[in-house]
């Protein structure tokens, strides 16, 4: 059994909370690494926070401008080598594009470095996919991504999620939630086959625990929906009457639906409320307008029609909320269609995982940076490069 399958079989059989020591133990004996230790990512994508417990109490590591959020940032492992000094890696920890941290190795020279970096990354890789099932067991790297505490309303929100970013060869897509240690309304979901490509965007009413409560219900009757194999439009009239039946029509949520074939790019959507879609193709940046059509709730039985829509190669496609597009500057400035094009234009060389966070700091900005954000914000990007004829 070679190095890399020994760290495997180790990770493997490895307890859930036990997976640092045991990537330690392993990297230590085999690879005579000097030191180890995995950072994960902030709900709000600012800082790479250290998994340890003491005595290994280390400082978080910004995301920007530090070499191991170099790594994350690129998602290709990034080397501080020092003549005469040991030579630390920093290796992408990453499930499919979903971008969990980074895992920090010093070896004792840049020899040693340039000959296992390969091997290394592999079981950063390898961490990764037992960091998502481990989650299930304990509670010690979802703690280690909270560089603050999460208000109950954020912690159901971040529960719902299917994940941050996602890859696959037809598609990259990344999103992000803001205030993301206060979230209450926004959410997203996703779910993809072999096939097909289905996102949502929902923007429930209200603040606190009753706006999450109201994501909840709907999210989940939208799943319930959709894993019966039940059309998007269909989906969207079973929800609204889930909503109904238990609000009555006093609250309810606005959603964007998307359903897309993964061979074609052309698909439907719903849309049903505010949230938005913009799309950058040719260096164009345009709102996508769809009919509108009823928040899913406000009324009994209400019967919901599917648009016909087609993505292309190259499109960028932007969802957000109207906590992204209603802002309102200190002037009392609309942030508005115009100046989110602008900010969709500036982001353009960047990748989709880098999207959404960066489109929320030029949001920031307009808002001002002493005020307090009056509504959540959520930013969707869609990379869509089609499936390639062979």
């Amino acid at each position: 059994m070679n190095r890399f399958e020994t760290a495997e079989r180790a990770l493997r059989t490895a307890a859930p909370h036990e997976l640092l020591d045991v990537v330690r133990v392993v990297l230590t004996e085999r690879y005579d690494a000097e030191d180890v230790e995995l950072f994960m990512a902030d709900y709000g994508l600012t800082v790479l926070q250290p998994v340890s417990v003491a005595p290994h109490n280390l400082e978080p590591v910004p995301v920007h401008g530090s070499p191991a959020g170099r790594a994350f940032g690129s998602q290709v492992p990034y080397r501080e080598d020092g003549r005469g000094r040991p030579t630390r890696v920093h290796l992408p920890v990453s499930v499919r594009g979903d971008r969990l941290g980074v895992l920090s190795v010093t070896l004792r020279d840049s020899e040693a470095a340039s000959a296992c970096v390969a091997e290394l990354a592999e079981i950063a890789d390898a961490l990764a996919h037992e960091v998502v099932v481990a989650e299930r067991d304990t509670d010690l790297y979802l703690q280690a991504r909270r560089k603050d505490r999460l208000t109950l309303a954020a912690e159901m929100q971040w529960h719902l999620l299917p994940g941050r970013s996602c890859s696959r060869p037809e598609y990259d897509l990344a999103c992000q939630l803001e205030p993301a240690y206060a979230v209450y309304g926004d959410n997203f979901d996703w779910s993809a086959t072999a096939d097909r490509l289905m996102v949502y965007v929902t923007n429930g009413m209200g603040e606190g625990i009753e706006a999450a409560l109201l994501t909840s219900l709907a999210v989940n009757a939208l799943r319930n929906a959709r894993r019966a194999g039940i059309p998007i439009a269909d989906q969207a009239a079973l929800a609204d009457q889930a909503v109904y039946a238990h609000y009555q029509g006093h609250r309810y949520l606005s959603v964007l639906m998307l359903d897309l074939d993964l061979a074609t790019g052309r698909g439907s959507v719903v849309d049903a409320g505010s949230p938005q879609l913009l799309r950058l193709r040719g260096g164009t940046v345009e709102h996508v307008p769809f009919e509108a059509q009823l928040p899913l709730g406000m009324f009994e039985e209400t019967d919901y029609v599917a648009q016909e829509f087609a993505a292309e190669p190259g499109d960028r496609l932007i969802f957000v909320s109207d906590g992204v597009h209603a802002v309102h500057s200190p002037k009392g400035e609309t942030y508005g269609e115009r100046a989110l094009a602008r900010a969709i234009h500036s982001t353009r060389l960047l990748p989709a995982a880098e999207v959404p966070r960066a489109i929320l700091r030029e949001l920031a900005g307009h808002r001002g940076a002493a005020a307090v954000a009056e509504d959540d914000a959520l930013v969707v990007c869609l990379d869509w490069r089609g499936r390639q004829r062979s």
